[in-house]
């Protein structure tokens, strides 16, 4: 069943809950809502509108909804600690404070997110971009969204948490002044000419799925993406097989610098 004025209901979504849903793909998203609306036996969007406005069951579910395909902040929370206190460090004694950072396969926006979040710790955000490359055009529109679940925030520092997440639900909301140092494009690993330059380089958890050809290849390209010294940030279930003749100085377990050529 298709519903009238959909324009009208994502103006009253966003007074409601500030979720902008021009952000995601309107006929996925509108189908899905329209299931939703069907669901709670409303006869148009303005019933849905009142319903989410006296009922709060419904307003949760229909948040909860628009935070599916979520993974995580803080992933893997040791090896940020050590990004913290020896690796942001390094990289901006080496190379200043406007560092050029590119988060490859970001998903839904947790970990370059995670990166601005870090990097305020020893940074003005104003000094801070991040660019963000995902092959996902929808899960690029809910990064853009930045609306999470509290699992996806565990992680996530107590003092970041009250600083830069507002509760809208049971889901939280990324701050503004978080978003705003996020640039967020399409981008096919496989595929695309990347960017140059970089002075750190964070892919995790995606090349695992991966021939080991293509990850081969990937790690070149990020080898060449990278400035002398720059750094990569892998995943804790990955490794660079040969990562002396592709040109990286293993520093840890999940950190890799471009040696100089």
């Amino acid at each position: 069943m298709a519903f009238d004025n959909y324009d009208g209901f994502k103006n009253d979504v966003f007074r409601l809950t500030k979720i902008d849903l021009s952000a995601y793909k309107e006929k996925q998203m509108r189908r899905r809502i329209d299931s939703l609306v069907t669901k709670r036996g409303c006869a148009s969007y303005s019933d849905y509108v009142k319903l989410l406005s006296s009922n709060t069951e419904v307003f949760d579910e229909f948040v909860n909804f628009l935070t599916i395909n979520v993974s995580e902040f803080y992933r893997n929370p040791d090896q940020w600690k050590l990004m913290d206190e020896k690796y942001i460090p390094e990289l901006i004694s080496k190379f200043g404070k406007r560092l050029k950072i590119w988060s490859a396969a970001c998903s839904t926006g947790d970990e370059p997110y995670s990166l601005v979040m870090a990097l305020s710790r020893h940074l003005d955000l104003r000094d801070i971009k991040i660019l963000a490359t995902d092959i996902d055009k929808q899960v690029l529109a809910t990064a853009k969204t930045g609306l999470y679940s509290e699992k996806s925030i565990a992680s996530v520092p107590d003092d970041f948490k009250k600083k830069y997440f507002t509760k809208v639900g049971n889901s939280y909301q990324i701050s503004d002044q978080i978003k705003s140092r996020v640039e967020f494009k399409e981008g096919n690993l496989l595929r695309d000419t990347y960017t140059t330059g970089c002075n750190m380089i964070v892919c995790r958890n995606v090349v695992i799925y991966f021939t080991e050809e293509a990850k081969r290849d990937i790690y070149d390209k990020f080898n060449k993406s990278l400035v002398d010294g720059g750094l990569l940030f892998i995943g804790s279930t990955e490794q660079v097989m040969d990562y002396k003749e592709l040109g990286y100085i293993r520093r840890s377990s999940f950190f890799y610098e471009k040696g100089k050529e």
